[in-house]
């Protein structure tokens, strides 16, 4: 399908229908996404304030086939919210859509719009007395609308799940520029085919969201967190086990952490506070949220207890104060700028079933050593299997000395990854960054499916096109 640029002619009868306000010169930051791989384009920069502001510019591209990219908080890692190529789009930015439209304690229900920063619809739901427990380190500027755009995961997942099962209702505007109204706040309604759960996790490909419907929890009473020192990744395996023996669904979060990754931060952001003099080659971040009448503390220390017991540990420090706590998630949120300075030759975020996570962490070093001299960070939400496997030059050397390397060592851990059931995207979606690793390793049948919806909604082809799927 061609595809034309958002060119001044287009600008022009777009501003006789929108507020001049609507429109802003395209600044660095809407061209630009956080690891450096590309420099995207723009035509026209729209900032919509209502709805149906976003309905107007979507029906303009649609009727003159200029390509959209919805732009929420610009922290995906995937490339999803820049266009590199192509005619230049429309990139329709959600920042001013901000509005918390409506809280719902008794019924555990927040709706926000999509440009609300997610730290912003914890504070309202914190305000409400309730916890909306979508938790990342980009909290403080990344957007609802694009953390569900692509089923953001994160810390808590364990839990309570992806953005997905955090939302109970979209308001969107489609490929033609139509508003879906679909804000409900039922918990059933099964009534056809789910157009939400197509929405969540499309990355802009299927149309723009605007507002959302999200699911609140009452506030753990005790909250408590604990960093043990583990035996090896299979000790892990086992302590989740045990800990959910133990305390149920009270564990919030399961965090596996190697030493290679707190040698790093030692390395490049010496003031941050480690838990342990000599990083230890494993540990878990633990954090258990309990109702009232419990101690998470006491809960943590009868953990330890039963899994010294049965060697699955030698060390732990559990925080006794909210400031213990917070140095615990500094190490655990730095991790990733420590690997920043380090410089990855090669990233990857993946899932494995939960038992073969030992197997996959032993193979993957093996199959990497095979390839040279190199660093592994392994560290991620090992509750909801999720690792990010990163690979790392030795002392000495830069990612620059194996950037020729860099694809090899990407497709050796992907082959792994799916001969054993997993999956080359865990949690940043596939954006530009997979859209190569989708079509290779996806089931033939599923692509086949992926397209026909794509082509059903989006005809034209305008919507983000180049993510996901191949333009």
């Amino acid at each position: 399908m061609t595809l034309n640029p958002a060119d001044e002619a287009f600008a022009a009868r777009l501003r006789q229908t929108l507020p001049e306000e609507v429109f802003r010169s395209p600044a660095p930051r809407y061209l630009e996404e956080p690891r450096g791989r590309w420099v995207g384009q723009c035509g026209v920069l729209a900032l919509p304030r209502r709805v149906e502001e976003v309905s107007a510019l979507v029906s303009a591209a649609a009727a003159a086939r200029v390509p959209v990219v919805p732009y929420g908080g610009g922290t995906g890692l995937v490339g999803g919210q820049v266009m590199p190529e192509g005619p230049a789009p429309m990139v329709i930015s959600l920042e001013r859509m901000t509005a918390i439209r409506g809280v719902f304690p008794t019924e555990n229900v927040l709706i926000a719009e999509a440009g609300a920063i997610l730290a912003d619809v914890q504070l309202a739901a914190t305000e409400a007395g309730r916890l909306f427990p979508l938790s990342l380190a980009a909290e403080g500027t990344a957007r609802i609308g694009g953390n569900l755009s692509t089923n953001a995961g994160g810390t808590a997942v364990l839990r309570y799940g992806n953005a997905r099962d955090l939302c109970l209702g979209l308001e969107a505007v489609l490929p033609d520029g139509r508003i879906w109204h679909g804000l409900s706040r039922l918990r059933k309604d099964n009534t056809g085919y789910d157009l939400r759960n197509l929405l969540v996790g499309a990355e802009g490909t299927l149309g723009v969201i605007t507002a959302a419907t999200l699911k609140l929890f009452p506030r753990p009473a005790a909250q408590g967190t604990g960093f043990f020192v583990l035996r090896d990744p299979q000790a892990a395996i086992d302590l989740l086990a045990l800990a959910r023996d133990q305390v149920g669904e009270g564990v919030s979060t399961f965090e596996l952490i190697s030493g290679q990754g707190l040698r790093f931060l030692a390395e490049t952001l010496p003031d941050i506070r480690q838990p342990f003099d000599t990083p230890p080659d494993w540990s878990v971040l633990i954090e258990l949220g309990l109702p009232r009448g419990l101690d998470p503390e006491a809960a943590l220390a009868d953990l330890y207890a039963a899994a010294e017991e049965r060697g699955l540990v030698s060390d732990a420090v559990i925080a006794q104060s909210q400031a213990q706590r917070d140095a615990f998630w500094s190490v655990r949120e730095h991790i990733p700028e420590g690997n920043r300075r380090i410089g990855a030759i090669s990233s990857h975020d993946i899932s494995v079933p939960i038992s073969l996570i030992p197997e996959f962490i032993r193979r993957g070093n093996a199959v990497v050593a095979g390839l040279g001299g190199f660093r592994i960070n392994c560290f991620g939400h090992l509750g909801d299997g999720n690792l990010h496997y990163n690979v790392f030059p030795l002392p000495g050397r830069s990612k620059a000395d194996h950037a020729n390397q860099a694809g090899e060592i990407k497709r050796a851990v992907h082959d792994l990854v799916n001969e054993m059931g997993g999956s080359v995207s865990a949690e940043h979606g596939i954006g530009r960054a997979k859209v190569e690793d989708l079509e290779r390793y996806g089931d033939p049948v599923r692509l086949d499916a992926l397209r026909a919806i794509k082509a059903a909604l989006d005809p034209l082809g305008i919507m983000n096109p180049g993510a996901v799927l191949r333009a």
